[in-house]
């Protein structure tokens, strides 16, 4: 029940966005620098969260443009419309929507799906990840030199110290590849889907990686903090790699004491 709900949440936002890609919408600036939201956005939240209320209305929702919708309830929707809203307001078919299901604080179920690309990821807690419902794993490299990296950049705070520029700068002085795809709900699915060998970003919210994370552990990974720590979405550092390499990663990026 909860896994249709999902699906079709998924697969009705992902058809607004479309929508709204070809017809065009306007843009508009939250808080911040280049913190952007669209019409595309806020239609993409209410077919979701009409759809979870409709079906679950007694659930917690937490959504990125609404916020909290608290209920007395063990369930909690953790919704990013649209994952990526700087690439998708610039024609960059990177981008998608992102919907996670947590039950008693643990993360039950992940859909994450880009429809530009035609591709949907999908994690149940103890059952694998599948892209397109196809199984997928993370990589087997089994080291940082060879490895394919992929991160995100703030657009402030920059300068803090073993901050995202020194780590990436001690990463490229290396020749190690780093890429910046600019969502992170994708991100972490290429991680699952053994793309890249390792994702990590400073100053996340929820939204941006309840769904991935648990895509990432179920194809095989590790997700942590920076500090190795179990990973949760509540706090804001994430590392998620194939496991191998976490270790390594862990050093590299010099936060684990």
């Amino acid at each position: 029940m909860f896994k249709t709900t999902l699906i079709k949440a998924s697969e009705a936002a992902a058809q607004v966005m479309m929508e709204f890609s070809e017809k065009g919408f306007r843009i508009t600036n939250k808080e911040g620098i280049n913190n952007l939201v669209t019409e595309a956005d806020h239609a993409c939240e209410k077919v979701i969260m009409d759809m979870i209320k409709q079906e679950h209305p007694d659930h917690y929702i937490l959504s990125e443009e609404s916020g909290a919708i608290v209920q007395e309830s063990a369930y909690k929707w953790i919704i990013d419309p649209i994952d990526g809203t700087v690439n998708f307001a610039n024609g960059i078919p990177l981008c998608c929507v992102s919907i996670a299901l947590e039950k008693d604080g643990e993360m039950m179920m992940g859909a994450v799906y880009n429809p530009f690309m035609r591709e949907f990821f999908f994690a149940q807690k103890g059952w694998g990840a599948t892209l397109n419902d196809k199984i997928i794993h993370v990589s087997q490299k089994n080291e940082v030199a060879s490895a394919c990296l992929v991160t995100g950049f703030p657009y402030t705070y920059l300068d803090m110290e073993n901050g995202p520029l020194d780590v990436f700068d001690r990463f490229i002085r290396r020749g190690i590849p780093v890429r910046r795809l600019g969502s992170a709900a994708i991100d972490l699915c290429w991680v699952a889907a053994g793309r890249f060998d390792a994702f990590y970003e400073h100053n996340l919210n929820a939204w941006d990686s309840a769904a991935g994370f648990l895509i990432v552990e179920e194809a095989g990974g590790k997700v942590t903090d920076f500090y190795g720590n179990p990973y949760s979405p509540y706090q804001p550092q994430i590392l998620a790699s194939n496991g191998i390499i976490h270790t390594e990663m862990l050093q590299d990026i010099g936060w684990k004491k």
